[in-house]
């Protein structure tokens, strides 16, 4: 039942990156976005494991987005503060296949992937697996350092 589910959602999902996708430059770029959604959101329930970076050994959080974006063909660095400082900042709201940075503890950071205008996917600690949390809730706004991308 709960697999049915996140199929489903993974399905809408990805009508709704794909039919927002506008046409640019790099006509990649919007299929691009949309696998690196996909192969975040096919992870949800991963267990979390610190140096994870595969569905077989666990995800950490920068481990999930190196795996997403290495499967939609763009290499990017491992750890959370080494993918900020080398992404390019975005200044307005983050879009589908965005990272989202955190510092969660005094020099301790986090990065997920934008799944929507709202919500991201990411390897947490909290729950010791990948899940969807929302941006806007205290406890992510209150620990917010910006959003990144390596897609254009």
């Amino acid at each position: 039942m709960i697999r049915g589910a996140i199929h489903c959602f993974l399905i809408l999902t990805l009508a709704v990156v794909s039919g927002c996708a506008t046409k640019s430059v790099d006509s990649g770029s919007g299929k691009r976005r949309a696998e690196v959604v996909r192969v975040g959101l096919a992870q949800i329930g991963t267990p979390y494991v610190y140096g994870g970076k595969s569905p077989t050994t666990g995800f950490d959080c920068s481990g999930l987005t190196l795996y997403a974006y290495q499967a939609a063909g763009v290499s990017i660095p491992r750890m959370a503060r080494e993918q900020q400082r080398a992404a390019q900042p975005v200044k307005a709201n983050p879009r589908p296949g965005d990272m989202v940075f955190f510092e969660t503890k005094p020099g301790v950071y986090h990065v997920g992937l934008m799944v929507d205008q709202d919500r991201f996917v990411h390897a947490s600690t909290s729950r010791q697996q990948v899940k969807i949390d929302r941006l806007k809730t205290p406890y992510w706004t209150a620990r917010y350092l910006g959003a990144g991308t390596y897609l254009n």
